[in-house]
């Protein structure tokens, strides 16, 4: 993003919006134009480029403030701040003028008092120890990496690159902490701290609640009325699920220990809710057999509605 772009205006919100709101509206945009999910298109990945670092300065409160303010651009670089000599005229430090009457002009005294001073700053500063800045990233999950864990290479601005070990379990919007790769430190001081904030995709099927995982498992009517085995994706693999005839669209079966790692090294579990599928072609065979069906007309599955 460059310095005359406008972070607001990239992520699509007001100037008075709240962090959550711009927190929402960053992570559609990158769920919309993260580069895994539009390989080869250069136009969406500086897209998603610029609004990263949109993201990046306006969820610093700090940096938004001072962006606010005008004293840094959009690109997080310090902004010139010009100095007026009416801001200091008349006042007890006014070096804009001198008792011989001419504004505007520093005598020289006045400037060799500010080197020197500056010099003098300088050296008191030289025994300062001082941590280094902590440094911030973003790194974006595949539903599965998250879950199951995985190491991701973040670049950081300076092109130097750190790998990032994503624990089992981690969830979207967790901030890791990296010790000690953040900025060098001051007189002897150490480093700051990498923090990572994760961006975990969503997933075509499953969909995570809490330490469980929740997904739709299409069967067959054959398979509903006289059960089976039925193979279910998960997210460590798939397994053979036991359905038991009679089953309705809606019915909730559990897979213990398919879900999400938990700190203690167990896991949740895995929820699939059936929904009962048709075959897309009308079958003129069953059509005969529930003609003739008498106990299925009979059968009023709405009943108690009102």
């Amino acid at each position: 993003m460059s310095g005359s772009e406008d972070p607001y205006a990239l992520l699509g919100v007001a100037r008075d919006a709240s962090a959550e709101e711009i927190r929402r509206a960053y992570r559609k945009l990158a769920r919309k134009l993260h580069p895994d999910l539009n390989p080869g298109d250069r136009q969406a990945e500086e897209r998603f480029k610029q609004v990263s670092a949109a993201h990046d300065l306006l969820s610093d409160t700090e940096k938004r403030a001072r962006y606010d303010r005008g004293e840094i651009d959009a690109s997080g670089q310090e902004k010139p701040q010009p100095r007026y000599w009416r801001q200091h005229a008349g006042g007890a430090d006014d070096r804009y003028s001198s008792g011989a009457g001419f504004a505007d002009m520093a005598e020289e005294d006045d400037i060799l008092s500010e080197i020197l001073g500056r010099r003098r700053a300088g050296r008191a500063g030289a025994g300062i120890r001082m941590k280094g800045a902590d440094l911030r990233g973003r790194v974006t999950l595949e539903f599965l990496e998250a879950v199951n864990g995985d190491t991701k290479r973040l670049v950081l601005p300076d092109g130097s690159a750190v790998d990032v070990k994503v624990p089992p379990g981690a969830e979207d919007g967790q901030v890791l902490r990296l010790r000690g790769k953040g900025q060098e430190g001051w007189g002897g001081a150490p480093p700051g701290d990498l923090l990572v904030e994760l961006v975990v995709l969503p997933h075509p099927l499953f969909t995570r609640d809490g330490h469980d995982i929740r997904l739709t498992l299409p069967v067959s009517l054959t398979e509903a009325v006289l059960g089976g085995k039925v193979e279910t994706p998960t997210p460590t693999g798939p397994v053979m699920l036991a359905v038991p005839p009679g089953s309705n669209s809606g019915t909730v079966l559990r897979l213990r220990g398919r879900g999400v790692p938990r700190p203690d090294g167990s896991r949740g579990d895995a929820y699939a809710e059936l929904r009962v599928m048709l075959p897309e072609t009308p079958d003129p065979a069953l059509q005969e057999f529930l003609r003739g069906w008498s106990a299925g007309r009979a059968h009023d599955p709405r009943r108690g509605m009102g």
